[in-house]
């Protein structure tokens, strides 16, 4: 059966977008054409791919399962044309990148503005969020991960430090008041400010001195989701409302400023730095290259 190339990819606009007016604003196309050729292909396979009402459109059973098969494939053939077309200019096009929140705060500040500058015609945007996703699934080109959070399957590329610590820290008037811990199982008497991820259960706080490693169920009066909560839970900690434990680079100008003091420093954790990660069993799109390449040059 021979399919027009483009009433798919008016189909899975209209299916991604979940709506006609919403797919032509992200295709550029008009919503009457999209749903013409929706129409089209849809009389061409003989089964109705979407359910439209006045109010949303959503994907049949049928529709469902072309859009999981069509969107890898269709990518890989956008992937391909990219490279080709790459061989005639600068790399350009959108670059759709997923990555934790903490990157968009101590990674690529670094990165970005010397990637826009040097490719103008790249058009990036960044998905931060803390859930683990499968970032084609989602739409995106790549992500950012930590070592332990990488699929076997994928590429990984250094990005950012490749060195970070763990640091907890409290307002100088807590510590004043409630005393320094020298020790970290002396947080047990402390109040902690703590974070989760992702609605998973809280995981202890954990401090290394040498060869010695310690994990500590803390408690204490505030617990946030790691995806929004962190600047609230560093001006709770400034405020004097207990001792936080986050990325010693986050923590790093309050430490600066002396709105923060350093707690239990010498038993801070290290680890590795992050990665960029991509599928290793497709085409790279050029706009992706060309950031894999700026990271490795920069």
């Amino acid at each position: 059966m021979k399919v027009d190339l483009a009433d798919l990819h008016a189909f899975i606009a209209v299916a991604r977008a979940q709506g006609f007016r919403d797919g032509a604003r992200a295709t550029g196309a008009s919503a009457s054409g999209l749903s013409e050729a929706v129409r089209r292909l849809e009389a061409q396979l003989g089964v109705r791919l979407l359910n439209r009402t006045t109010r949303s459109v959503v994907p049949t059973e049928a529709g469902s399962r072309l859009l999981a098969r069509l969107g890898p494939a269709l990518t890989e053939v956008e992937a391909a044309l990219g490279e080709v077309d790459d061989l005639r200019g600068r790399p350009a096009g959108k670059l759709k990148l997923n990555v934790p929140v903490s990157a968009t705060r101590l990674v690529l500040p670094a990165i970005v503005p010397s990637f826009l500058a040097a490719y103008p015609e790249i058009q990036l945007e960044i998905v931060a969020e803390e859930s683990l996703v499968d970032v084609l699934a989602a739409g995106c080109d790549a992500g950012i991960r930590y070592d332990e959070r990488l699929e076997q399957d994928m590429i990984a590329v250094p990005i950012g430090p490749r060195v970070q610590r763990f640091a907890a820290a409290a307002s100088p008037a807590y510590l004043d008041k409630r005393g320094r811990p020298a020790h970290p199982g002396e947080l047990l008497r402390h109040d902690c400010l703590r974070m989760r991820f992702g609605g998973r259960p809280v995981q202890p706080w954990e401090f290394e001195r040498g060869d010695e490693t310690l994990k500590v169920e803390v408690d204490g009066p505030l617990l946030v989701e790691r995806s929004g909560g962190a600047d609230l839970i560093v001006d709770a900690a400034r405020a004097g409302c207990g001792i936080v434990y986050l990325f010693e680079d986050w923590l790093r100008p309050h430490l600066e400023s002396g709105a923060l003091e350093a707690v239990l420093a010498p038993w801070w954790p290290a680890f590795s730095g992050p990665f960029l990660y991509y599928p290793g069993r497709r085409l790279v799109p050029p706009p992706l290259r060309a950031f894999i390449d700026h990271i490795r040059n920069g």
